[in-house]
Formats: structure tokens, sequence, C-alpha cells
């Protein structure tokens, strides 16, 4: 059996600065590697020079996906999944922070076990507190939501074996993790440390309000429990107002109509609990609702406006 060829997909955004860099260190990789492979950058929407410097560098084992705006990291993936042909698929971030001399690692690592996923944790990792708290809260979500026990499954950099790509592709969820989703057609998954750097150049992408958009999307999308949890919440909150009803009703017969400014303050305090508790379900609710609106919509995730390559 012949070795299979790899595909190497990298999503785009603004990354004028490390693109070149980029080149230079993946394109020797891959070549010393000895077989068939592909490299697809996926431009999502960039709005600076990024897509001039990618066209420069077309070949024969280079292909450009050109989305028609930006649609957000993971859309960018699919992109490149739906254009990868490689019996392995390999995910990396083009700011450098995942070094492309591991993706030989990945490769055999998937070889050797006969694994369908090989996801990564990023050794001695180079990112603020602020970065890592977060991504430490939704690692314990994760594998609390999918029942996999890894560790760091926000590391962009790592490899898919061709099925587990198609069956994601096939899906066609708007708003999803691919961590996550690939667990769900995946049985043999092991994870390997991998070294990261800091930033060759520029400022990530990924702001405060995009990593808690995240977040909504990885409990939305694997996991009824919020729902759940409001269903109990609910249950607990009227049986607080019951007694606190009762105890309200007591006090006033021991200390009278005085007590508690006649009640005014403490009425007020029950009602912006139960208020706020309404709200927090309500969200929830929409949020759910919102993204079943996404789907009977049956507009496609991301459009491609070009694909180039020689």
């Amino acid at each position: 059996m012949g070795q299979e060829k790899i595909s190497v997909v990298i999503p785009v955004y603004n990354e004028e600065q490390t693109l070149n860099r980029l080149f230079e260190r993946l394109t020797p990789v891959m070549e010393s590697l000895n077989r068939d492979y592909e490299i697809i950058l996926v431009d999502d929407g960039s709005t600076d020079n990024s897509l001039d410097i990618m066209l420069r560098h077309i070949g024969d084992r280079i292909k450009i996906v050109e989305l028609t705006k930006n649609y957000g990291q993971h859309a960018a993936v699919f992109a490149g999944f739906e254009n990868s042909t490689g019996g392995i698929v390999i995910t990396m971030d083009a700011d450098l922070q995942n070094p492309p001399e591991e993706i030989p690692r990945l490769v055999m690592t998937m070889e050797n076990g006969n694994y369908e996923v090989v996801g990564t944790v990023r050794r001695s990792r180079k990112d603020s507190i602020f970065r890592k708290i977060p991504s430490r809260i939704v690692n314990g979500i994760t594998r609390r939501i999918t029942g996999v026990n890894l560790n760091d499954w926000g590391c962009m950099l790592r490899a898919y074996k061709r099925h587990v790509v198609e069956f994601m592709v096939e899906s066609q969820e708007h708003s999803t993790f691919i961590p996550a989703l690939a667990t769900s057609f995946a049985k043999d998954i092991t994870e390997i440390e991998v070294a990261h750097e800091q930033r060759f150049a520029g400022e990530s992408k990924y702001s405060l309000a995009k990593l808690i958009s995240l977040q909504f999307d990885l409990v939305t999308s694997f996991s009824d429990f919020p729902l759940r949890l409001m269903l109990y919440l609910g249950f607990l909150f009227a049986v607080l107002g019951v007694g606190f009803g009762v105890v309200l009703m007591i006090a006033r017969l021991y200390f009278g109509a005085l007590w508690a400014a006649e009640g005014v303050f403490t009425l007020f305090a029950v009602l912006f609990f139960f208020v706020g508790a309404q709200f927090l379900a309500f969200g929830l609710m929409g949020e759910y609702v919102g993204r079943i609106y996404e789907e009977v919509k049956k507009r496609p995730p991301y459009t491609i406006r070009r694909i180039h390559q020689d």
C-alpha cells in the first residue's frame, strides 16, 4: 500500500507579515516527507495584502481558496476541507505559532498508530494568561461534553483521516467547533505534545468576544444541557420563592410592617433576582432558536469567490 497524500489546510486572515516566512518554513518540511502533498490556503476575506502575497506562491502543490468575505476561522477550514484531496488532512494557523516542523510527527503518529484523529498539546505555551485561562475553561467543558479526554482542544495543529474530513463536510453545520465535531466521526483518537512559538508578527485575531462566541458554538452545537439546566433552576427558583414568601410572612407577623422598610427593599431584591433568571433562560433559549433559524435558511456557511491554482 502506497503512502497517502497529505493536505495542509491553512485559514488566512490579514497575515501579510507572516506569509512569506510561512512558505519558507512549510515548503521544505513538506518536501522532506518525500510523498505527494498539497497546501491549501483559504483567504478568509483579508483586507490587507495577504491574498496578493499568497498568489505569488501558487504552484503545482499550492492552491488558494478565496472566500467572498470574512466568515471566521472554522468556516475557512471547512472551505479548505472541501477542496482537499489528501488521505491525511492537517490543519494549522498561518501565524507560525504552530511550527510547521511538527507536521512529520503528526503524520508518523497517525500512520504508526492507525489513528483517525491526532490532536496536539502546546508545550510551554507562549500566550498570555488572559488567553490561557479561557482556554482551560473551554478545554474542561469540551472534555465533559464530548466525553473524549484530550487536554488541548484549542490548538489548530491537528491531523484528520480523509473519511473523518468527509463526514464533517457532509454534516454542513453552520456553527460548530471542528475538533469536537471530529470526535463524532472518529473512534481512534490521540494527542501528542508539540512546540509552541510566539507570533511571528501581528496580533491574534481571536478577541475575547470571539472566544465567548466559540464557547457558545461548542455548548449549543453539542449539548442540550443548558436547556435542561434552566428547567432545574426554574424548579429550584420556584421552591426558593415559595420558601422565601413563607419567611417574609412569618417575619412580618413577628416584627410588624416596619420591618425592612415595610418589605419594599426585599420585594425589589426578589423581583430583580427572578427577572434576571428569566432573562438568562430566555437568552439561552434564544441562542438555540437562533441556531435553528440559521440552519433552516439553508444558506451556505461560506461562499467561494474563486479557486486559484496552476
